[in-house]
């Protein structure tokens, strides 16, 4: 019991879920399992509610630690000393952790906290914080009891056969285990808003699939290169990233030689959808995800968003819709990829840009425009030119 390091994990709004709870719980033990598959001779297993990973003595629980919270479905962890369920040897267990903590962390004060998950216990709650409290008191002459704000919180989790001691919380993620809720094809730009999109998207267990366009040689090899980068990023958390990259050139060039100036954009963005849902059927995505925020630019006011479904029969996610570009930028920065995402390269969506672009596209006008073009050979041809990249 004392040759392993241990690791409480908690699972959040996994525990709401009912008569699906042993499923999400299973997901997520075999997305902690593969997160921590680097470390030597972790274990996971679950337990009463609780997920436990045991790592041998050598282990940096920070490490540890800081992989299993980035495992989407994650609430907390919490690194903790596991002891018998016996009142004696938890005072006992909880005197050695205290004295730790006194030496390590300088702790002079300190609260009690208990919780008898085991209701054959003879002792409820408040009886048995009282008395390791009152062993924690006798062990430790230094420390104080303060229970409005102890320099530590001293948790004690009593379970039929074992009892876990820990002061930590640490935050996790949250959301829900990946590949809980089907696969979803995202439409990845080198900019802010579509690598949180993604991310939004993979923190409510969606699997994460990628279309990139591009506009080479307008834009450079290094653009992409940048949107590889960051889809790299985000795998960091959902995992590998299936990634199609398509030359969008020949139908922008299309568009400019045959359509309104004022109308590329929103016919580019139509082209670009339909080529999406091509793929995403494909690869057995139930929908499209992109990172447009209502009226951020020409091509995300309401009619615009309108016009653009209506190249699509899939539905599309839009988690970014109501968040503002200061939200949508913090968010970037606290998963990583706003650095990244700030890089000064080309992007398609740049090239053949019109000086005022329609900003409440009528659907009659675009069709009429379209019905210049053929849709359907463009589309097939860019989706039989796509490049494959595995990311992750």
């Amino acid at each position: 019991m004392n040759d392993e390091k241990i690791l409480i994990v908690r699972c959040g709004e996994v525990a709401l879920k009912g008569m699906n709870k042993p499923y999400f719980e299973r997901i997520l033990v075999e997305r902690i399992r593969k997160n921590l598959s680097k470390i030597n001779g972790a274990k996971v297993s679950r337990k009463e509610g609780l997920i436990f990973v045991r790592v041998p003595l050598d282990s940096d629980m920070n490490q540890v630690a800081a992989e299993v919270s980035k495992v989407f479905g994650v609430s907390s962890v919490s690194p903790a000393l596991e002891v018998e369920s016996d009142l004696e040897a938890i005072g006992s267990k909880a005197v050695e952790f205290m004295n730790t903590m006194i030496e390590n962390e300088g702790v002079k004060t300190f609260k009690v906290e208990a919780k008898r998950a085991d209701k054959n216990f003879p002792i409820k709650s408040p009886e048995i914080a009282a008395k390791v409290g009152a062993s924690v008191l006798k062990g430790c002459k230094v420390l104080k009891v303060d229970v409005h704000e102890p320099d530590c919180h001293l948790f004690i989790d009593l379970r039929a056969d074992r009892t876990y001691i820990y002061t930590r919380k640490i935050n996790g993620l949250g959301g829900l285990p990946l590949g809980t809720n089907g696969r979803g094809m995202v439409l990845l730009s080198g900019g802010i808003d579509s690598p949180v999109a993604a991310w939004m998207m993979a923190k409510r267990g969606m699997v994460i699939d990628a279309v990139h366009f591009h506009s080479y040689p307008y834009t450079s090899p290094r653009a992409q290169q940048k949107v590889e980068e960051l889809a790299e990023i985000v795998s960091s958390y959902c995992g590998r990233i299936n990634m199609t990259v398509i030359n969008l050139l020949p139908i922008q060039e299309e568009i400019v030689s045959n359509c309104p100036e004022d109308e590329t954009t929103i016919l580019v963005r139509r082209f670009m959808m339909r080529i999406a849902e091509k793929i995403a059927v494909k690869q057995n995505a139930l929908m499209l995800i992109t990172g447009e925020n209502l009226g951020q630019v020409a091509s995300q006011t309401a009619e615009a968003l309108v016009v653009t479904d209506q190249s699509v029969s899939m539905p599309v996610m839009r988690p970014l819709i109501g968040m503002d570009k200061v939200e949508i930028m913090d968010m970037a920065r606290r998963i990583g990829t706003y650095e990244k995402s700030i890089e000064p390269y080309e992007d398609c969506c740049t090239v053949f840009l019109p000086k005022h672009p329609v900003t409440k596209p009528r659907l009659e006008k675009i069709l009429k425009s379209e019905s210049k073009l053929d849709v359907e050979k463009l589309v097939e041809m860019a989706v039989d030119s796509a490049e494959q990249v595995q990311i992750g």
